[in-house]
């Protein structure tokens, strides 16, 4: 397994040990003494998937707010996605700082967000599985969001964009830029 520190500390992309060979592959995805070894000391109590039918679906950016934050470890099971990590953690020297990173079900790449961060992603492909470990529950009354095309922060979604409308829900669609969103996270130094 291999690590790649990204520009912002504690996200981090996974490139997980896949054995293959005729038959196909395995490909072990959580074990949480060499997460941990890797400084991933977090404590997943739930797991999620998201199914996108259609390429060019733009999920987020979401997060939820203290108590209920939540640490993400992300990968796509089928298909591909762009997957992004904005800091909005106030304060922070990287606030408004984003990562992304392509995640496909060929590449076995993970991506870590710790809590702090709003969390999106773009399918580059149709029938997209998207799976999510999270180290707290869901909770409706904590939830966050801000536009995925806030000008401050300017993610780049890449080529697919150009001149294509996203997929969006509307409550995606409708949110508020990161000044104007519900956000409950200050950055503590670290």
């Amino acid at each position: 397994m291999k690590v790649i520190e990204t520009k912002i500390p504690g996200v981090l992309i996974i490139e997980t040990d896949v054995f293959g060979d005729h038959r196909g592959y395995f490909c072990e995805t959580y074990s949480k003494p060499k997460y941990e070894a890797l400084g991933i000391c977090v404590d997943f109590v739930q797991d999620n998937m998201s199914f996108s039918a259609q390429q060019g679906t733009l999920r987020g950016l979401h997060w939820q707010n203290p108590p209920y934050a939540q640490s993400k470890l992300v990968s796509c099971s089928k298909g591909k996605v762009i997957d992004v990590a904005v800091d909005i953690r106030k304060n922070s020297p990287t606030y408004g700082e984003w990562v992304s990173v392509e995640l496909s079900a060929e590449n076995h790449r993970q991506f870590f967000i710790p809590q702090g961060f709003a969390h999106g992603f773009l399918t580059l492909t149709p029938d997209v599985e998207f799976r999510y470990k999270v180290d707290n529950v869901y909770n409706k009354e904590s939830e966050g969001g801000m536009r995925y095309d806030d000008p401050s922060v300017q993610v780049d979604w890449g080529s697919l964009l150009n001149g294509i409308e996203p997929v969006l829900s509307e409550k995606d669609k409708n949110g508020p830029t990161l000044e104007e969103a519900n956000n409950q996270f200050v950055w503590e130094g670290e």
